[in-house]
């Protein structure tokens, strides 16, 4: 009878332990879908907002900003955004012609990219390109941080459809071309215009706007004036798309 009453005891108390398990699963998930819809829904509305207005910051300039704290070099941000009438003409067909040659094709992701990335990673046995768009390295920037994980991928994917549905392509462009790093602490055409030449966005030559964009894949280790070889390239697909 005492066998059997400890039976019992033990198996009330394995179901109770299940049930709090159970619960807790539970709660952490409700939770993190909260969080989920919650962080969606303000970049939502950070991207209504970007349809007029420029970012004040964005997450990877936050990001750089938290870990100069630990960096014994001085930091300094230069971030003035500016409209297209204020950058040469050159300078978007630059960037597409480095970054996104189907930019203006695709909705968002581009899957013949991704694909082609692949195979040349895997040829080479290394991470040597990857597939990702304009839009996709937008939010990223605006929304993120400069780690990477196939987490941050799948946070990003949804978020890549969402702008796309709510901006334009060019103001796309436009908002990607004022965010991006082109140098420590440097986010911008203006600023990396003024940074490397000497002159404002709307001055840069045709050959100045390569080298620029030459540098956006790893602008920390890229000098615009070292960089001949990819910078011909991009001058080459400029000329292919009419530019």
């Amino acid at each position: 009878m005492a066998d059997t009453s400890s039976q019992q005891r033990a198996s009330q108390s394995s179901g109770s332990l299940g049930g709090r398990v159970r619960t807790f699963v539970r709660h952490v998930l409700v939770t993190a879908l909260i969080a989920l819809v919650t962080y969606y829904g303000l970049c939502t509305l950070c991207l209504l907002a970007y349809t007029a207005v420029f970012p004040p910051t964005t997450g990877v300039q936050m990001q750089q900003r938290i870990e100069a704290l630990f960096d014994e070099e001085a930091y300094e941000k230069r971030y003035d955004p500016v409209g297209y009438e204020q950058m040469s003409e050159y300078v978007p067909h630059a960037l597409v012609a480095a970054e996104d040659t189907r930019f203006y094709d695709h909705s968002g992701a581009d899957w013949e990219a991704v694909e082609k990335a692949a195979r040349e990673n895997l040829a080479r046995g290394e991470t040597y390109r990857g597939g990702s768009t304009i839009t996709q390295q937008l939010v990223k920037n605006l929304f993120q941080t400069t780690h990477s994980s196939y987490v941050r991928k799948a946070v990003e994917l949804p978020l890549t459809y969402l702008a796309e549905l709510i901006l334009s392509k060019e103001r796309i462009l436009e908002l990607y071309l004022n965010v991006i790093e082109f140098g420590r602490g440097i986010y911008g055409i203006e600023a990396a215009a003024e940074r490397y030449y000497g002159t404002p966005a709307e001055g840069l030559s045709r050959y100045q706007s390569a080298t620029l964009a030459a540098i956006v894949p790893n602008p920390r280790e890229r000098a615009p004036q070292a960089m001949d070889g990819y910078t011909a390239e991009i001058l080459g697909r400029m000329r292919q798309m009419g530019h």
